[in-house]
């Protein structure tokens, strides 16, 4: 079974985050500099929110809104929905697919210790069902081996 802590062991745990009271072109500017597509809204290492390229571009830049004037707390999603270090990448999946989110993230003891997006969960189960299938493609060769004719 894929777990979280698994996918986030693959990953680097730089934690990519703003301050509520930030304004949006500081979230763009880590975006591109991070190769990221969602920043985490941390007020005094508490997560308050989460912002994505779609907030950005949907709440501000195409209303015309500048990105040097709008705070990230006018844009960003409040209390976001985490996961923990234990949780199963496939209810992970079905939590984003039945929220339409990509970004998940990961609270352990109540400190955010990292984020899931659905690449990194698509990409940690196909290497988890490989590794599975290829025990399998063992386990039956082995097994036609031992087998004696008639």
């Amino acid at each position: 079974m894929p777990l979280v802590k698994n996918c986030l062991a693959n990953k680097s745990n730089a934690l990519v985050s703003v301050k509520s009271s930030d304004y949006v072109f500081k979230v763009l500017e880590l975006m591109r500099d991070n190769l990221v597509r969602s920043v985490l809204v941390m007020d005094s290492e508490k997560l308050v929110g989460i912002i994505s390229q779609g907030d950005c571009a949907i709440k501000v830049l195409l209303p015309g809104l500048s990105a040097h004037e709008v705070l990230v707390k006018d844009v960003m999603t409040a209390n976001p929905i985490s996961v923990g270090y234990e949780d199963d990448l496939r209810d992970c999946m079905q939590t984003m697919i039945s929220k339409r989110i990509r970004h998940l993230p990961v609270v352990d003891q109540g400190k955010v210790v990292g984020v899931v997006s659905v690449g990194d969960v698509v990409k940690d189960t196909l290497e988890h069902r490989t590794g599975q299938i290829k025990f399998l493609e063992r386990y039956i060769k082995e097994w036609d081996g031992s087998q004696k004719p008639d």
